[in-house]
């Protein structure tokens, strides 16, 4: 039975699909985490999340950040794109960038460049923020560090100190002007940085982003642009750093075959380039490999069709084929593969504090009065009757006395205690009829729509917006997965509500194989034991594009790192926001509140309607609060 039940929890949640084998249910219904698919090294996670809301005295939501992780995630990058170019004797190397944009917080941009040396990681940045700290980051001396995005006389500025520093700087140009920028610095100084030039395909992307390809794209330049600036280049006699040609096509392409249209386009653009004396060494393919978020493996918005290893390879023979039948050499192939890297290894838990009910099913049994009004009456044969061959009847007879029972309370014909119990027989009623329609397996849109409705909403203690807003934004989805309990039966269906004051504050669309489901099976809650979830994937966008809708503010985080011996090892917590952080957001003076909260309690004291001694005690409870976490507790 035990080992029943965790295979049951398997097909709910398919960790085995979507996990890339960092993720798996262990034998005591717990999750488990590995540095790398195949590690035999492997950490509880809710042992782990036990020792940091005990030991550690933290409180959820948790951020649980797994270094290692990122560095296998570059490892199986590397790995393909090498494999690919010996395969196929492409002659070019491969040269990963990370795009700060993506997740730029200074743990994960210096994991990556740890293994600089390795593998040539280099950043990829596209604002002056950004630019300013790639700047001071040690890379080695063969890696770049690509300039994208719209820029001005500053940028520019900044992309030159970088080469004055010995750092192989690109600025890619999106407009002409830009180019006329670079140009002018240097007249004016005689620094120069690399340049690329972003050209702007024919070919689409496909699945969320593909708009953000093609010919209306915001980015990038036309055929006769791309010749102008190579023209204005050479006029300045700065062949020599013309470097690279760019492209992006979308994030998160769903479909290879958009890859391959893609690369032959590009491979001729650069080909051409080449031939006109151009000799570009690099072409940066841009981002858009995907993650497979629902582990499906198909077309779908949250998935691809495609592995790593046939990204990489559709990429260089592709190229190679090209560039030989134009006769030009192979470039070095720069890869912004942001999501690939980071989606998993962030970890983002929390805990379930409430159940909020269609209907109260803890109220005494409904009993029938002599005097109650005939509907109610009439209710309670329906609730009490319902069977498996009359269950779609009696639902369809329930939804009339329903507005029945409204109609008349309307009229001022019936209490509201007559209306409770009225509410409360029809709910049994659905549930019952609900029931039925399982055990039958009735496949029916009616009775899907009755089955969320009825759907238990467990309150999560935690902020959508902030820690998962491409949820509420773009309607991603993400994997969801309890913590624990995973060997026990999965009774209830439920959909999530966070604790912002929104009513788009929810989750109510999961991960499924086939289509993704509009509840999530979990275990019933209990509210006198701890019972935490987990979102993963959220490692790509999610912490830089959350938002402070309510002040709620970032979680406490964790990093983690797995031992050599097994062991689970904390290297660096830090502290989630607290209310006087959110504060000083909102551009409060804290000082300021403090000294108005106290000039009303002055008042309360003088107007005798508060003693000194409670106006001073309310004083301090008002200070204190300040330092505590925008969260429940």
């Amino acid at each position: 039975m035990h080992e029943e039940r965790l295979q049951t929890a398997q097909q709910f949640y398919g960790i085995e699909h979507w996990g890339a084998g960092y993720f798996e249910i262990g034998p005591n219904g717990h999750l488990f985490a590995r540095p790398a698919a195949g590690d035999p090294r492997s950490v509880d996670l809710k042992v782990l999340v036990d020792h940091l809301t005990g030991d550690r005295q933290l409180q959820a939501p948790l951020l649980l950040r797994f270094p290692q992780i990122l560095a296998s995630q570059l490892r199986k990058l590397t790995d393909a794109y090498q494999n690919s170019i010996t395969h196929f004797h492409f002659t070019g190397k491969h040269y990963p960038v990370f795009p700060m944009k993506v997740n730029p917080r200074r743990e994960v941009v210096e994991e990556f460049l740890r293994d600089s040396a390795r593998s040539r990681v280099g950043l990829e940045c596209g604002s002056k923020p950004e630019l300013y700290a790639a700047l001071a980051q040690e890379q080695s001396s063969e890696s770049l560090l690509l300039c994208n995005g719209f820029k001005d006389e500053a940028f520019i500025e900044l992309a030159c100190l970088g080469i004055q520093a010995g750092k192989r700087v690109i600025v890619v140009v999106e407009k002409l002007n830009e180019l006329k920028m670079v140009l002018r610095r240097y007249e004016q100084t005689g620094v120069a940085p690399w340049i690329g030039l972003r050209a702007k395909l024919y070919t689409r992307g496909s699945g969320k982003w593909a708009a953000s390809g093609g010919d209306a794209a915001k980015f990038g330049l036309t055929t006769s642009e791309l010749l102008e600036c190579v023209r204005l280049i050479k006029d300045a006699k700065l062949e020599r750093h013309l470097k690279l040609l760019h492209f992006h096509i979308g994030s998160q392409i769903t479909d290879i075959k958009r890859v391959k249209n893609a690369m032959k386009e590009a491979a001729r653009v650069y080909a051409k380039l080449r031939q006109i004396g151009a000799n570009i060494e690099f072409m940066d393919i841009g981002g858009g490999l995907g993650v497979d978020y629902d582990g499906s493996k198909t077309r779908s918005d949250s998935s691809m069709n495609y592995t790593v290893q046939e990204f990489a390879n559709d990429v260089i023979y592709v190229v190679k084929t090209v560039c030989d039948e134009e006769h030009v050499p192979h470039p070095n192939i720069v890869t912004e593969s942001g999501r690939m890297m980071t989606a998993y290894h962030s970890v983002f838990v929390t805990s379930i504090r409430d159940e909020i009910e269609t209907f109260a099913d803890d109220l005494p049994v409904v009993t029938i009065d002599a005097d109650d009004p005939q509907v109610i009456g009439e209710l309670k044969e329906l609730c009490d009757g319902v069977n498996g061959k009359n269950y779609v009847e009696y639902y369809h007879d329930a939804l009339e006395h329903k507005d029945e029972l409204h109609t008349q309370f309307n009229l001022g014909l019936i209490s509201l205690e007559d209306r409770a119990k009225g509410e409360v027989l029809f709910w049994e009623t659905c549930a019952r009829a609900l029931r039925e329609a399982e055990e039958d397996a009735l496949s029916d849109e009616e009775f899907a729509a009755l089955k969320r409705i009825l759907a238990a909403k467990y309150l999560c203690n935690f902020s959508l917006f902030r820690s998962a807003p491409d949820s509420w934004a773009i309607k991603q989805l993400f994997p969801i997965v309890p913590l624990h309990r995973l060997d026990e039966p999965s009774v209830d269906f439920a959909t999530l509500v966070d604790v912002t004051c929104d009513s788009d504050g929810k989750i109510d669309h999961f991960v499924d194989l086939r289509d993704d489901k509009e509840t999530l099976e979990l275990p019933h809650f209990q509210d006198d034991k701890p019972y935490y979830l987990a979102i993963f994937l959220v490692g790509a966008y999610q912490e830089v594009m959350g938002s402070f809708h309510n002040l709620f503010g970032l979680p406490n985080e964790a990093q983690v790192v797995i031992d050599a011996d097994g062991r689970y090892h904390i290297s660096k917590l830090i502290n989630g926001s607290r209310i006087t952080d959110m504060l000083a957001f909102a551009k409060y003076d804290q000082n300021r509140l403090v000294e108005t909260f106290r000039k009303q309690l002055s008042a309360e004291v003088e107007a005798n309607r508060l003693t000194a001694e409670a106006a001073a005690k309310i004083a301090g409870q008002y200070d204190r609060a300040a330092g505590r976490t925008t969260y429940l507790e």
